[in-house]
């Protein structure tokens, strides 16, 4: 089944948990959720750090001075080891992000990172485990690699804000859940749980 049906699919899936799925998904319209497979996973993980509690204008605003460096391609681990703190800095990285894309690169050079083709044979929760030994990486950093760049449809950042913040809304509640509340509630909504999230962070305000 290609993407587009496994899209379509999903959005039915959902509909059919309950009125206030269907409405949402009825509102937002065919899910769009777009991928980047052609990203190693290095290159994932370096720039989903320049994404972290910031907004996506000020991420990009990073990533595209950082690239800068570069000739405008994304450097090699070697190539970002080999750039100085100050360089890095001027790009808008914090000196704790630095040190993160640091040893991401490393990790890149090691194998601790896998390639993008060793990423694919491996289970979701063995990827997690493996990729936050790395210092500054997260849960979270790692989830936004399996859904965007290696296309896992099944993904559940439950403690991403957007996310929880969606179902508060859609459920109308006083409080949003917790990770271990919003895990539990997220299981209805496998084998699509990345597609929820995705209409989760299209929750009208």
């Amino acid at each position: 089944m290609d993407l587009t049906a496994n899209l379509q699919q999903a959005s039915q899936f959902l509909s059919q948990i309950d009125d206030d799925w269907a409405n949402l998904i009825e509102n937002v319209g065919e899910c769009k959720l777009t991928f980047k497979p052609e990203r190693s996973p290095y290159e994932a993980l370096v720039r989903g750090v320049a994404y972290q509690q910031l907004h996506a204008r000020a991420g990009d605003a990073i990533i595209e001075r950082f690239l800068a460096i570069y000739d405008d391609a994304f450097p090699t681990p070697n190539q970002l080891l080999a750039t100085e703190f100050d360089a890095l800095r001027a790009c808008g990285f914090s000196g704790r992000k630095i040190e993160t894309i640091k040893g991401i690169a490393e990790g890149g050079l090691s194998g601790l990172v896998p390639s993008r083709l060793d990423a694919d044979a491996m289970p979701d929760e063995e990827l997690i485990k493996r990729l936050v030994s790395l210092k500054g990486i997260g849960r979270w950093t790692v989830e936004m690699l399996l859904i965007f760049t290696l296309e896992r449809l099944d993904v559940l950042p439950a403690d991403d804000f957007g996310v929880v913040q969606g179902y508060k809304r859609l459920k109308h509640l006083e409080s949003a859940p917790n990770r271990k509340q919003m895990t539990k509630i997220g299981k209805a909504w496998s084998p699509y749980r990345t597609i929820a999230s995705w209409y989760l962070w299209r929750v009208p305000k």
